[in-house]
């Protein structure tokens, strides 16, 4: 292995796990190259599970988007569509496999390097770098860019130029419920309610999601901000400026990439508007984990400097 081989990233195609393979290789300091991969079959994963228990590299029960050979300095691989393969073709390729996310029902011992978010309650092993929230890829110039395109856009939406300094920005990101949350008209009333009078004489931005349920959307857009993306109508993505420009931000508790982003991004404060259904729930522990940490409720952001140090080392490099 040369020490400008890159780093083989394993994709299930989920935009969320790749940015987060693509985070954890540039920490390694490492160029990447993508390839996608799948399982053949729902039995094919399954299968993949006892294979390897039984420490069985079985390269039929996936396929890659192309053949895969080379000098690679290690295989990541983020989300369960990924960990099998990663193994697999690491133990081919004679090099080490470090993952994202935690591989239940897989033999943890033979991943070299797992890094786990804390919500997924890992178990503690020398391989396992417990880590708060999800890896975020972004760099500066993807957030400056962001910033000029939302320049722009606020242009084309109130007429005026979006405004740099005077009074600070407060931003809304709204997602939807899902299996541990609910999202209704009456609960987003009574946090915009909250919000609006908690930040009297401030720019107030919000942008929806394709997440987000129509009912709620009309709630949203029935308040007097300076900005609104109402994503049912617009799909552009404020996101980015919202994290670079915003002094608070406030994110519903279960958009876990969002507020990962927030928390590890900008100088924002963070605040979680909480829709979660009672838990336990990996959901209620990571809001809990990042209210403990000091991550939600202020302005300390997500450094994992020393997280990435033992990934290096675990991983060779």
């Amino acid at each position: 292995m040369s020490d400008a081989a890159k780093i083989l990233i394993l994709t299930d195609g989920k935009a969320g796990h790749e940015n987060q393979s693509k985070a954890f290789a540039r920490a390694l300091g490492r160029d990447a190259e993508i390839v996608k991969v799948a399982f053949k079959s729902k039995a094919a994963k399954l299968l993949s599970y006892l294979a390897d228990r039984l420490g069985i590299g079985a390269p039929g029960l996936f396929r890659t988007e192309r053949a895969v050979a080379g000098d690679f300095a290690a295989v990541v691989g983020t989300g369960s569509g990924t960990f099998y393969a990663a193994k697999t073709l690491a133990r081919r390729l004679g090099v080490k496999v470090g993952v994202v996310l935690y591989p239940r029902g897989y033999d943890l011992a033979t991943f070299d390097c797992v890094m786990a978010p804390v919500f997924d309650n890992p178990a503690p092993r020398p391989n396992v770098v417990t880590i708060p929230a999800n890896l975020v890829a972004n760099d500066a110039a993807f957030y400056d860019k962001g910033v000029d395109a939302f320049a722009a856009h606020y242009l084309r939406a109130n007429g005026r130029p979006l405004a740099t300094d005077g009074a600070p920005a407060v931003a809304v990101i709204v997602g939807g419920p899902n299996k541990c949350s609910t999202l209704t008209p009456a609960w987003m009333k009574a946090r915009l309610d909250e919000v609006f009078a908690a930040n009297a004489g401030a720019r107030l931005w919000v942008t929806t999601s394709r997440r987000t349920p129509k009912d709620v959307e009309a709630v949203v857009d029935s308040y007097p901000w300076d900005y609104r993306l109402i994503y049912s109508r617009d799909q552009f993505n404020p996101i980015p400026a919202f994290v670079k420009l915003a002094n608070r931000l406030y994110v519903t508790a279960e958009s876990t990439g969002m507020l990962s982003e927030s928390c590890t991004c900008g100088t924002a404060a963070v605040f979680a508007l909480d829709n979660l259904k009672p838990g336990p729930h990996k959901f209620r522990r990571f809001v809990d984990g990042l209210t403990a940490a000091g991550y939600l409720g202020g302005n300390r952001k997500v450094d994992l400097t020393a997280e990435f140090a033992a990934a290096k080392r675990l991983l060779g490099l």
